[in-house]
């Protein structure tokens, strides 16, 4: 089995800044994308960014220029860097991961329990 857990979310002012983690553990062979999504009450799941195993970024027009996705690839982690956090920007944020267990094994999409970023104006 492989898991994917989350930390880093919070209460904050708008202007502010959040780090969000999601370290990816268990039977992993290799990850390929890894990435968060958030979904705010009422709305669809959404994407924010992503890495590419290859260290590819790729960022939702609202965060581009406030947000910083990264990635330890010794650990199997994913980072989100928030600042200039918008009350618009609250939601559970969801880390994904597309994953393997073997090298004969096909790619599955992981989730994340989910964290709560709130905003306040």
């Amino acid at each position: 089995q492989v898991h994917l857990v989350e930390s880093g979310g919070g209460l904050v002012q708008a202007g502010g800044s959040l780090r969000l983690s999601c370290a990816a553990s268990g039977s992993i062979f290799s990850i390929n994308t890894m990435g968060w999504y958030r979904q705010a009450p009422g709305k669809q799941r959404e994407l924010v960014a992503a890495i590419t195993s290859g260290g590819t970024t790729m960022y939702a027009d609202s965060v581009k220029g406030r947000f910083t996705i990264s990635r330890d690839y010794a650990k199997n982690t994913v980072y989100l860097q928030m600042n200039n956090l918008k009350p618009q920007d609250t939601a559970v944020y969801y880390c994904n991961a597309q994953m393997r267990t073997a090298l004969t094994a096909p790619f599955g999409d992981y989730w994340g329990q989910g964290t709560q970023v709130t905003v306040s104006s």
